[in-house]
């Protein structure tokens, strides 16, 4: 499989290190909003894009992957705003997307573990929930995607709750979420459930780089041949992942 790479710095290189073992092709890389100036053909030629560049830039990537006929996976975080509009061009001119807050197979199964919590607390009013995550320095948006994820799965599930925020706050409908940045941590995220008498708590700990770029190059597989917008929870039903740890 041929794959175009937009975004080429740590997360790129490490997306590039898995699917080189996984007998893929790089065709091309775009790390500055220069480098996609005459690129195009290469670009065209790809199977596949993977996406994890800046919010600022990354709809923009999405199109020209789009005007290029090139399905695209994105993991880059911070532009869920415009989520909307890019799904609406991609099934209006039939391309396809897979978007993910994080692309880790444990995180996509921490999400499912953090549903099913949330709506089991609806009878058990004494337990408040927070969320905590910490990540490297060099993460721009906070609270991260995966935080927000987690959040706006609690609030679908658990009835007292119907919004978050990034901050501890009083007031007992809104989720609080609290971010710490901190060098050299891949990502923890930790969902925790506290009454006066004890505590439950969700922990997921990555221990590198190396899931989220897995997760990404088995979406990129997965992606080819389809057409519309999908979600690693469309991925989880239809793939079994023995072997993919290796």
């Amino acid at each position: 499989m041929k794959i175009a790479l937009s975004g080429y710095g740590k997360m790129g290189k490490e997306i590039e290190k898995i699917a080189l073992s996984r007998g893929h092709e790089i065709v091309v890389t775009f790390n500055e909003p220069d480098d996609w100036n005459g690129k195009e053909d290469h670009l065209a030629k790809a199977d596949v894009a993977i996406e994890f560049s800046m919010p600022q830039s990354v709809v923009s990537n999405i199109f020209k992957c789009f005007d290029a006929k090139v399905p695209v996976v994105v993991g880059t975080t911070g532009w869920l705003g415009q989520l909307e509009h890019v799904r609406t061009v991609c099934r209006e001119h039939n391309q396809s997307l897979l978007y993910a807050s994080n692309f880790s197979v444990g995180v996509n199964l921490f999400f499912e573990v953090n549903r099913v919590l949330a709506k089991l607390m609806n009878e058990h009013e004494n337990y408040e929930v927070t969320i905590d995550e910490t990540h490297h320095t060099s993460k721009l948006d906070a609270p991260s995607g995966t935080a927000i994820k987690l959040a706006n799965d609690i609030i679908d599930g658990l009835d007292r709750k119907d919004v978050w925020k990034n901050e501890l706050t009083p007031n007992f409908y809104e989720v609080d979420i609290l971010s710490h940045r901190v060098e050299n941590v891949p990502g923890t995220h930790v969902v925790s459930y506290q009454s006066d008498i004890d505590k439950i708590e969700l922990t997921h700990t990555a221990k590198s780089r190396e899931g989220f770029a897995k997760g990404a190059v088995l979406a990129a597989e997965w992606i080819v041949g389809k057409k519309g917008v999908f979600t690693m929870s469309d991925l989880l039903k239809d793939v079994k992942f023995e072997g993919f740890s290796k």
